[in-house]
């Protein structure tokens, strides 16, 4: 199935008037290294700019000071770290975190390199997940693989081709209906639901199936994981706080999440051409995005212009 534009203007989560902050959730994004200091920056950025309420990022402790300088609206948990990574020493504190923070969501996994936290904290994990790039490949390295960690809490893994190779032990292909096959098959082992990425990217739980329309070759560029993963859980925690957490609430995070990145990278790349996008320019374009998506009417020559409490519309 084709994801078109109403389908995620009815997914996308609400906004009510009266919301706080804690309405639309909490999430923690345990990424970065010290050879991939910008990954959680990026995913942490990604999920306040789609509206998620609370974010935090877990990162090793020589990276705090720059990380919180550069993002400013997050909180920062630094961690004990060896060779440039979070260490498995870093696992009290990070549970200690969770007591106190009680995210909503927890996106783990992007710029991490080979950390001996990854797979010890996902196996005492409860929270729903968003399982990105690294934490994928150390799952794809242990024995029991994505299977170690099926229907124990809510889940969503984001692999690209590379990735979905390795969890699978099968080839990478190009052909759309491999791919599907391939997504369908991560979600029978995990129980969540699928995100494989590139060109049309394909989300499924694994009973449905959506091909994204969206992005091309502006988001070929490194950070744009990060970003996707950080618009997939600041999406869901939204959802999931008015929904639920569950396949449900995450199919449409992952829907949502996937065409509003796409649709970021063109927009993007309208401005700067395709050569020239960064990731973080794509989280840039969220704004505008959101604006196609809702109101497609504003593209044209209307514009909402506000005018003390009424909205008046100029023609």
């Amino acid at each position: 199935m084709r994801i078109t534009r109403q389908q995620v203007a009815r997914f996308l989560p609400p906004r009510p008037l009266k919301a706080h902050k804690g309405t639309f959730g909490r999430v923690l994004v345990i990424a970065g290294s010290e050879k991939m200091a910008g990954a959680g920056v990026l995913c942490t950025r990604a999920v306040l700019k789609t509206g998620a309420g609370l974010a935090a990022l877990a990162l090793p402790q020589s990276r705090q000071s720059t990380a919180a300088a550069a993002l400013p609206e997050m909180l920062t948990l630094p961690l004990p770290e060896k060779d440039g990574c979070i260490s498995r020493r870093a696992l009290p504190a990070v549970q200690q975190f969770i007591r106190e923070f009680t995210p909503s969501v927890l996106l783990i996994g992007p710029g991490l390199g080979v950390s001996d936290f990854i797979l010890p904290f996902l196996e005492k994990n409860t929270l729903p997940a968003v399982i990105d790039a690294d934490a994928l490949n150390a799952l794809a390295r242990s024995p029991n693989g994505a299977q170690s960690i099926a229907r124990r809490f809510p889940l969503i893994c984001t692999p690209h081709p590379g990735e979905m190779q390795r969890l699978l032990g099968r080839p990478a292909s190009t052909d759309e209906r491999v791919r599907e096959v391939y997504a369908r098959e991560l979600s029978a082992r995990t129980g969540g639901v699928s995100v494989l990425k590139g060109y049309h990217s394909v989300i499924t739980d694994g009973e449905t199936v959506y091909v994204n329309p969206t992005g091309g070759p502006a988001l070929a560029k490194a950070g744009s994981g990060d970003t996707l993963a950080g618009f997939i859980a600041g999406l869901w925690a939204q959802l999931g706080s008015a929904e639920g957490f569950d396949n449900h609430s995450a199919l449409k995070a992952a829907v949502c999440g996937v065409y509003l990145h796409g649709l970021c990278g063109d927009l993007a790349a309208k401005k700067l051409t395709e050569r020239c996008v960064l990731a973080s320019d794509v989280a840039e374009e969220l704004p505008r995005a959101f604006k196609r998506v809702v109101h497609p009417a504003a593209r044209g020559n209307v514009r909402p212009i506000l005018a003390g409490r009424r909205a008046v519309r100029r023609v």
